[in-house]
């Protein structure tokens, strides 16, 4: 699977290139925005692996660019641990985010960690609930026959929830559903990608689906539109 790598330290491109080769993936990079941008779209990676703090254009504006077309997955690195722009990267469309500094091991598992997600395992069949209809094999979404753009991350989310109708998921249970057991995803991220998909669906026509239920969790419920 080919991994666009945006960076403009050469030694963390050439670092962390080489631990994404040595896993199996082929790799692209890129030191600027613009770079990046005109890559994403020539080059139509599996994923992409970008800095927030590049020159010129930012990875913010970046990440803007490629979602006004691309639901390619894509997982942030942050200079700092600051979560104002951790949850403006994740409600901008990203997957997930790392932190520098970080170890070239741990990004490699959080790529293949999203690369699973995108690729499965998922129902064989298209699942519907109310207005709502998903081809997972397609990473097709449509809501009332119309599609709807959704990213990696938002669409095993929506998976998940459809799968037991009316059933109220924890926060933890949806985490361990989406991102894994081990995963180390905090209660702020979860709740970033249900508001990007609830967004979503309202934009679409649908403002109903996604129910909290305080004290208690998550849940999908009867859809109108």
């Amino acid at each position: 699977m080919k991994i666009l790598l945006v960076d403009d330290d050469p030694r963390l491109r050439d670092l962390v290139g080489l631990a994404l080769e040595r896993a199996g993936f082929q790799v692209i990079t890129a030191s600027d925005g613009q770079n990046a941008v005109t890559h994403a779209a020539r080059e139509a990676p599996d994923m992409i692996v970008l800095d927030i703090g590049l020159p010129e254009m930012d990875g913010f504006e970046v990440c803007r660019r490629i979602r006004a077309r691309s639901d390619v997955p894509i997982l942030f690195l942050t200079a700092r641990d600051d979560e104002i722009d951790r949850i403006l990267g994740l409600e901008m469309g990203a997957d997930d985010y790392v932190t520098k500094p970080f170890s070239p091991r741990e990004l490699v598992a959080r790529v293949r960690a999203i690369l699973k997600r995108v690729a499965g395992p998922r129902p064989s069949q298209p699942l519907t609930h109310g207005q709502i209809t998903l081809d997972p094999g397609a990473h097709i979404c449509r809501l009332n026959g119309n599609a709807v753009s959704l990213t990696a991350t938002e669409f095993t989310l929506l998976t998940t929830l459809i799968e037991r109708p009316g059933q109220v998921h924890s926060r933890s249970q949806l985490i361990q559903s989406v991102w894994g057991a081990l995963s180390q995803v905090s209660d702020r991220t979860l709740d970033s990608h249900l508001r990007n998909l609830r967004g979503k669906l309202t934009q679409a026509g649908c403002t109903d689906a996604i129910e909290t239920v305080h004290g208690v969790g998550i849940r999908i419920q009867d859809t109108t539109a």
